[in-house]
């Protein structure tokens, strides 16, 4: 991955962040790695445990950020999250895994945030 992609992935996941605290997410943790995979956000929301993957992009030139996160990236979160409760000793807890995408267009405009709540079920995978 080049510096700028990096760059970029890091400025949209303050994006990201910034955005969830103004809706009542509270972080716990950023960039959460595992052996099976990392979890970009977790934060907590109306008495439930989020694991947020976040995607940024310049453009939507290649389709939606959303599709970027395939079946086999969603299995991958899934595991990692699974590693994140047994860590905590966390194995009845509501859990949700939410998608965060971050468009940046012109320099002079504000990023574009949107927030794909339940994006996918940890039992199954949803196929955009």
């Amino acid at each position: 991955m080049t510096v700028a992609r990096q760059e970029l992935g890091r400025r949209g996941e303050a994006e990201a962040r910034a955005f969830l605290r103004r809706h009542g997410v509270r972080i716990l943790a950023a960039n959460f790695t595992s052996p099976v995979g990392e979890i970009d956000l977790i934060g907590t929301a109306d008495d439930r445990l989020l694991f947020i993957e976040v995607k940024t992009r310049t453009s939507d030139a290649f389709g939606p950020p959303q599709l970027a996160v395939h079946h086999r990236k969603q299995q991958q979160i899934v595991k990692a999250a699974h590693t994140y409760l047994a860590a905590q000793r966390r194995s009845e807890v509501a859990c949700r895994f939410d998608v965060v995408t971050v468009t940046f267009g012109r320099q002079t405009d504000p990023p574009r945030v949107e927030w794909v709540q339940d994006a996918f079920p940890a039992e199954g995978v949803r196929v955009w």
